[in-house]
C-alpha cells in the first residue's frame, strides 16, 4: 500500500489544500492529512477544531485519514509507513523552502521521497493567512474556503474580532 502524508497548520483548511488533498488522493492508497502545530503563527483553531473542519471537507474521500502530529515528520513518516510527503507548491519561493525541507526529511528517513503538487492556477494566491485577515476585516471568504466550514470561520472572527 502507497501511503503519503499530507502535513501542514490548515488554519483553516482553504480550497487550494482541498485541491492537493483530492489530486493527492487519487495517486496514493492512502493519504493522511496531518494537521500540525506551527510554534510561528498564533492560530484561530486548536488542532482538534482543525481537524474537525477537515473531516467535514473529505467526507467523500475514502482513503483520506485526518490526524494530528508532534514532532519530527520524518519519523512519524516512517511510523505510520509512508513512503511520501506531499506538499503544494503555489510559487518558486514556496519551492525553495520546502526543497529544503524535502532534503532534511530525506537524511533523516532516506526511504522518504517527497512529491511536489502544484497548486491550481485559480488557487495561486490563496493561504490560509490570507483567509484569516480577510475574514477578520469583515470580508467575505466564501469564495477561498469550502462551503462546509463557512460558518465557523465566520463566528470565530466575529468572536475573536
Amino acid at each position: 500500500m502507497r501511503i503519503a502524508i499530507y502535513p501542514g497548520s490548515f488554519d483553516p483548511v482553504t480550497l487550494g489544500h482541498l485541491d492537493i488533498i483530492k489530486r493527492a488522493s487519487a495517486v496514493f492508497d492512502k493519504l493522511i492529512v496531518a494537521v500540525m502545530h506551527n510554534q510561528n503563527k498564533v492560530p484561530m483553531f486548536d488542532t482538534e477544531e482543525r481537524m474537525e473542519l477537515l473531516r467535514r471537507t473529505i467526507n467523500n474521500l475514502p482513503n483520506v485519514e485526518i490526524t494530528s502530529f508532534g514532532g519530527l515528520l520524518a519519523d512519524y513518516a516512517r511510523q505510520q509507513d509512508a513512503c511520501a510527503i506531499i506538499k503544494g507548491l503555489r510559487a518558486v519561493s514556496d519551492f525553495e523552502y520546502e526543497f529544503q525541507m524535502a532534503l532534511a526529511n530525506r537524511k533523516l528517513n532516506p526511504e522518504l521521497d517527497t512529491v511536489f503538487l502544484m497548486t491550481s492556477a485559480e488557487y495561486m494566491y490563496l493561504s490560509s493567512s490570507v483567509v484569516k485577515d480577510i475574514a477578520v476585516h469583515g470580508g467575505n471568504v466564501a469564495g477561498f474556503v469550502p462551503a462546509e466550514i463557512l460558518d465557523d470561520i465566520m463566528l470565530r472572527t466575529r468572536k475573536d474580532g
